[in-house]
């Protein structure tokens, strides 16, 4: 529903973040590396993630987006909810906990106050394979391709070709042009398809 919220601090402090935007004050939850990362601004933009729950309705906000990405893989999580996802991203960076995943390091996990070991080892198991597709954390050509894929496989998924055949087509087409541009990408698929 939301994507971002930028606007004037009206209220700040290490759990959240009252942003004025359009007149409207917006409470936010807060990470401390997002907190950190505000520093003295006067105005900033967050990264939003909405949660609705039967009880509440909330916000959360990071500096960055690949720290929302990070929030919101840590919720695939069975056991780990909004609290203890917050809590990660607020003692370790983005980096160090993509890092201690990916390095099967559980140690590192289990050094965030409440998480014990079957939380931490469901955490490795279930997003090691995923944690590279954070932006930010893989090589840039392959991001680069990615996106490419992405923004030319929902523009041909939108004109009603079907999603299997118009992958197909779109990795050969990069493969054959790594430096194409979406628009060349979407062209060619069309005269494939």
């Amino acid at each position: 529903m939301y994507s971002f919220i930028s606007g004037k601090i009206v209220e700040k402090n290490p759990a959240y973040i009252v942003l004025e935007n359009q007149g409207i004050g917006y409470f936010i939850n807060i990470t401390l590396n997002t907190f950190e990362a505000i520093g003295d601004a006067a105005e900033v933009k967050l990264y939003i993630h909405f949660a609705v729950r039967e009880d509440a309705h909330t916000l959360y906000g990071f500096y960055e987006e690949r720290e929302r990405e990070l929030f919101l893989l840590l919720q695939t999580v069975p056991g780990v909810g909004y609290s203890t996802a917050r809590l990660i991203l607020s003692s370790l960076t983005v980096r160090e906990t993509v890092n201690a995943i990916a390095d099967n390091n559980l140690k590192v996990i289990q050094g965030v106050k409440g998480i014990g070991a079957k939380t931490a080892q469901r955490i490795v198991v279930d997003l090691r394979d995923k944690v590279g597709k954070i932006s930010g954390m893989e090589d840039n050509s392959s991001q680069h391709h990615n996106n490419l894929k992405d923004e030319a496989l929902y523009a041909l998924t939108v004109l009603g070709f079907g999603k299997t055949a118009v992958e197909k087509v779109i990795d050969k087409l990069i493969q054959q042009s790594p430096d194409s541009t979406v628009e060349q990408l979407v062209k060619n698929a069309l005269r494939m398809l």
